[in-house]
């Protein structure tokens, strides 16, 4: 069986060296189209734009202000109609499929990578990524902060300040520490 790079232990889920030289080039690549799209003024939106594509797959549509970070950008796709506000921060070691219509608040924290709860192998700095998962007409709140491995069903609400490290079902409104079911929102 043929040794898996860093990057495809990171890809499917297992302990990888964030360290490693391909995945820090990667990181610095995107650091740079990060810092290039937080330096374009916000009136330029067809080069803002157009930046974000060479982040992240993305449809038509979509807007992202300024501070915007990502690791790799790469793993990150997004539908139709995407806007994240101010202050984002999405470390996407794993896939991050994010659905149409979508509206992320500011100061929001969407993180794939994890690390052991096994002081021994956290001492490694080794890390974990699993995918995220965000369906269509998804709002979440100001400061929420999404974990690795959660899926948010289509038309959700995520209250600002939540913390989502559990599934939320579609057509509900979801907040609190840890997030759960507040209300139901059905479809009108």
């Amino acid at each position: 069986m043929p040794i898996k790079s860093e990057k495809q232990k990171m890809l499917s889920g297992e302990l990888f060296n964030p360290s490693d030289s391909q995945l820090s080039d990667e990181r610095n690549r995107t650091k740079k189209l990060c810092f290039q799209l937080n330096q374009t003024c916000p009136t330029k939106i067809e080069l803002r734009r157009a930046i974000i594509q060479e982040i992240m797959q993305s449809e038509s549509g979509g807007y992202i202000e300024s501070p915007f970070n990502c690791d790799y950008g790469y793993n990150i796709k997004a539908g139709k109609n995407l806007y994240i506000n101010h202050g984002c921060t999405i470390l996407d070691g794993n896939q991050i499929n994010i659905g149409d219509n979508c509206l992320i608040a500011p100061g929001v924290v969407i993180a794939t990578v994890n690390h052991p709860h096994d002081p021994t192998i956290r001492a490694t700095w080794l890390e974990y990524a699993l995918p995220i998962n965000i369906g269509n007409d998804v709002w979440i709140g100001a400061n929420a902060t999404i974990c690795p491995g959660v899926t948010i069903g289509s038309n959700c609400i995520v209250a600002a300040g939540s913390l989502v490290n559990n599934d939320l079902p579609a057509n509900t409104v979801c907040g609190g520490v840890p997030a759960k079911v507040l209300k139901n929102n059905p479809p009108q």
